[in-house]
């Protein structure tokens, strides 16, 4: 099996800074992309920011300029570095990966999700 585990949401006031973490565990054979994604009260998930294994990004308008993501592949975790926060980006953010996995000769890719961590942005 393998694991998501997110650190770092909590209450910040507009302007400060957050950094979210995600550590990937158990049978992993490779990781492929990493991101952020949240969904407030009342709204669809979005993507926030993506990394791929070779450290080509993606982020979301809204968060370009505020947001960085990256990741240490041999520690298989991803960071999301949030500054300037607005009270719109107070969400709960989940980690996603997908991750293969080697079942005797069969890799399986697995698309998994961390449980969430909620930001909460006070203006």
């Amino acid at each position: 099996q393998v694991h998501l585990v997110e650190s770092g949401g909590g209450l910040v006031q507009a302007g400060g800074s957050l950094r979210l973490s995600c550590t990937a565990s158990g049978n992993i054979f490779s990781i492929n992309a990493m991101g952020w994604y949240r969904q407030a009260p009342g709204k669809q998930r979005e993507l926030v920011a993506a990394i791929t294994s070779g450290g080509n990004t993606n982020y979301a308008d809204s968060v370009k300029g505020r947001f960085t993501i990256s990741r240490d592949n041999a520690k298989n975790t991803v960071w999301l570095q949030m500054n300037n926060l607005k009270p719109e980006d107070a969400a709960v953010y989940s980690c996603n990966a997908e991750v293969g996995t080697l079942h005797g000769d069969i890799l399986r890719v697995l698309d998994l999700w961390g449980q969430g961590t909620l930001v909460t942005v006070s203006s």
